[in-house]
C-alpha cells in the first residue's frame, strides 16, 4: 500500500537497491519467456558469427563485425552467443536456446509484449513514487543465466557502462522470471556501495582501434564478505542504483535463471555521455518511460 512507501524507499536510498517480491504476475513472466522462445525460434544466426577464419585480415574483419554487431545494438532485438557455441559455418552445437547469453538492447521498444511490460502502469507508478521526473528507457536486455556456462558475472556498476553527468541518474529493473536462487545465480550486491562514484568507465574507442570499446580507470579489488546475496522468486523485481556494486555467481545449478532488465534514465538536467557504447538514434530517442 501507498503508506509503506517511504520506508523502502529509503531503504532504497541506503543500500542502493530494493527488492519488490510478486511485482509481476506468473502470467506476465510466462508472456515474455514464451515470446522469447518465438524470438529465438525465428532468429538468423548474425554473418559475423559464421565465417571460416583463414586469415589475420578476416580474423580482424570478424572482430569488427562482432563490434559493429554490439555498437549498432542499441536500437534493434539482438542475438550474443556464449563462447564456442558455434561452428565456423554458423551452425549450433548445442541446442540454441542454450546456447544465447542475451537478447538485446531495444526489446522495450520493438517487441510489444517486452514494451508493455516496460511502460506497465505498476513500473510507471514506481517511477512516480521514485521522484523520477522525465524518465527515459535507454536499454533493455533478456539474460538466460544457463547452467551449460557456468559463468559468472564479475563485479561491477551499472554506471561503468552507461555514464550520465551527473552520475545517479541511471537505474536498473531487474525482473526474475525464474526464481533466482544461490544455486542459479541470483544477483549479490554490497549495501550502501553506491555513495562513492565510479571508478572506471567502458568508453568507445577512436575510430580505427582494434577493439570497439575500451576501459578508463580501474575496478577496486572488491572485499567478497561485504557482499550479500539477493535471491527473489519469479515475478520480483530489484531495483538497482546506478552506482551500486553488484556480482552474480556461477549458476551451478540444473537450472536455468531468466530475466528481463531495463534501465531507466531521469533526463531533467541530465547528459548522456557522447562516449558511452550506446547512443540514442535518429530511429529510437530513447522512448519516455510515462506513455
Amino acid at each position: 500500500s501507498a503508506g509503506e512507501q517511504p520506508p523502502r524507499l529509503s531503504q532504497f536510498h541506503r543500500d542502493g537497491f530494493l527488492v519488490l517480491e510478486q511485482f509481476f504476475s506468473t502470467e506476465e513472466c510466462d508472456s515474455m519467456r514464451s515470446q522469447i522462445q518465438g524470438i529465438i525460434e525465428g532468429m538468423e544466426v548474425p554473418p559475423h558469427c559464421r565465417t571460416e577464419f583463414s586469415t589475420r585480415e578476416e580474423e580482424q574483419l570478424q572482430a569488427q563485425g562482432s563490434s559493429d554487431y554490439f555498437l549498432t545494438s542499441g536500437d534493434k532485438i539482438r542475438f550474443f552467443f556464449e563462447k564456442g557455441v558455434l561452428d565456423k559455418k554458423g551452425n549450433f552445437l548445442i541446442p540454441k536456446e542454450k546456447s544465447i547469453s542475451k537478447i538485446g538492447h531495444a526489446l522495450h521498444a520493438y517487441d510489444p509484449v517486452f514494451k508493455q511490460i516496460t511502460h506497465s502502469s505498476k513500473v510507471q507508478e514506481l517511477g512516480r513514487k521514485l521522484g523520477l521526473e522525465r524518465p527515459v528507457v535507454v536499454q533493455s536486455m533478456y539474460i538466460f543465466k544457463v547452467q551449460w556456462f557456468k559463468l559468472s558475472l564479475t563485479p561491477h556498476q551499472d554506471a561503468t557502462f552507461l555514464h550520465t553527468e551527473p552520475l545517479g541518474r541511471v537505474l536498473g529493473f531487474w525482473i526474475a522470471l525464474e526464481d533466482a536462487t544461490q544455486e542459479n545465480g541470483c544477483l549479490w550486491f554490497i549495501p550502501g556501495s553506491h555513495t562513492n562514484g565510479i571508478t572506471r568507465r567502458m568508453v568507445r574507442a577512436p575510430s580505427g582501434a582494434s577493439t570497439c570499446v575500451e576501459f578508463v580507470g580501474s575496478e577496486p579489488a572488491y572485499d567478497d564478505s561485504q557482499f550479500i546475496p539477493l535471491p527473489i522468486k519469479k515475478g520480483g523485481l530489484i531495483l538497482i542504483h546506478g552506482e551500486v556494486v553488484h556480482k552474480s555467481e556461477l549458476n551451478s545449478s540444473e537450472s536455468s535463471r531468466h530475466a528481463f532488465t531495463f534501465h531507466v534514465m531521469e533526463a531533467k538536467g541530465t547528459s548522456w555521455s557522447k562516449e558511452n557504447w550506446l547512443q540514442p538514434t535518429p530511429e529510437l530517442p530513447f522512448p519516455s518511460l510515462y506513455t
